[in-house]
């Protein structure tokens, strides 16, 4: 019987992030709630574009929920199927923020400044998630 310890691979860093994350978009999503209030009472917002802003940011807040599961649980039980799956919901999530920092019919610069806060948060995780999986994945070749 072999007595080696197992060493903990998960990454601490990218576990701070997702905490962080979870606290941080979770006041994105609150504000950006608000200022679609302030957007369609203030400003000759379309109908049309305001309901599909909103119906983006509940599929954002629900694609976001979910990354955030599977990169958490991910990275806690070092899997890397859980963690992969988390960088691939990373792609959409990315893309909507990219949607609502550029493309929508009316910007504010809080939006601006609150969506490239999330793009970083976005970059950090992409790159400290494929450190992660890189290491699960050696530590299961070996």
């Amino acid at each position: 019987m072999a007595s080696g310890r197992q060493s903990i691979l998960s990454s601490t860093p990218l576990q701070v992030l997702f905490y962080l994350n979870c606290w941080y978009f979770a006041a994105f999503y609150l504000a950006e709630v608000l200022m679609f209030i302030y957007k369609g009472i203030s400003l000759p917002y379309p109908s049309d574009n305001l309901i599909l802003d909103v119906v983006l940011l509940m599929f954002f807040l629900g694609l976001e929920i979910l990354r955030i599961f599977y990169g958490w649980k991910g990275n806690v039980c070092e899997r890397s199927l859980s963690s992969a799956l988390s960088l691939l919901i990373l792609i959409p999530c990315t893309v909507l923020a990219v949607y609502y920092l550029l493309l929508q019919t009316f910007v504010l610069r809080l939006e601006f400044i609150l969506c490239a806060i999330l793009l970083c948060f976005y970059g950090l995780e992409l790159l400290l998630g494929l450190l992660s999986i890189s290491a699960f994945s050696r530590s299961s070749v070996n």
